[in-house]
């Protein structure tokens, strides 16, 4: 069974776009979104109609969602995730809205051996930083494989007999599980990368060859920004794609 992870779209539907259209994302047999479908980009209503149609799909709720919903206040947020998360609660539709409120909150178990989470296996808005906190997630994670979303931040976390360890994500990394080693990924971002890398990332797990391979795409940043601009959000939503900050 091949999975395809991916997660933190932020209304990026150009992103988005593109990823659904690559060769390895339709040869996949399940899609698995870790949260924050919404939030950022001037695309909301367009990108959840997109997602919608995702065939074989398991998701949970990210805090964006959870906000773009009415489920939350933006109160918490930084005010140019709040300015984005109002603008945003306008744009969607009522069936659009409908469809976030009902979106799981994590952690889910899919197909009883993976674990998927916005934030944390503990906490769907918590943010898994350093190996304390995956430290942490692991304690509360039933399996042996989770993926995590939330940073931005591809990384992958190892338990290996009480002891963890971290192992950075380039493009096309690939990994070979060990039976008797805990993992804990992050795919990174599809809609707004952190990692001083522009492009998107994804995951495939192939858990018959017991295989998670890493990779990056590209898609028409500028375009993106354009709309953003057009719109009227903040600049610093454009500006940072482009940098992948």
């Amino acid at each position: 069974m091949k999975y395809l992870i991916f997660s933190d779209i932020h209304s990026n539907l150009d992103s988005l776009e593109n990823l659904l259209s690559l060769k390895k994302a339709n040869e996949v047999d399940k899609y698995l979104f870790l949260g924050d479908l919404v939030g950022y980009g001037a695309n909301p209503n367009e990108t959840i109609e997109l997602f919608r149609t995702i065939k074989k799909l398991h998701y949970v709720r990210g805090n964006h969602d959870k906000v773009i919903a009415g489920l939350e206040s933006s109160s918490l947020f930084n005010p140019v995730a709040a300015f984005s998360a109002e603008w945003s609660k306008i744009q969607i539709s009522d069936d659009n809205q409908l469809f976030l409120k009902n979106a799981k909150r994590g952690p889910e178990i899919v197909d009883h051996f993976i674990t998927i989470c916005h934030g944390s296996t503990f906490d769907e808005d918590y943010y898994v930083f350093s190996m304390f906190e995956a430290v942490e997630s692991f304690k509360f994670m039933e399996t042996q494989v989770g993926f995590f979303g939330h940073t931005h931040f591809p990384i992958i976390y190892l338990l290996r007999n009480d002891k963890i360890d971290i192992v950075p994500l380039s493009n096309n990394t690939r990994i070979k599980l060990d039976p008797n080693t805990r993992y804990l990924i992050n795919p990174g971002s599809v809609g707004q990368p952190r990692d001083k890398d522009p492009n998107p990332s994804f995951v495939v797990f192939d858990s018959t060859r017991k295989e998670i391979n890493f990779m990056r795409y590209s898609y028409n940043v500028k375009k993106t920004q354009k709309k953003i601009r057009e719109v009227g959000l903040p600049e610093i939503l454009a500006s940072r794609l482009e940098s992948g900050i």
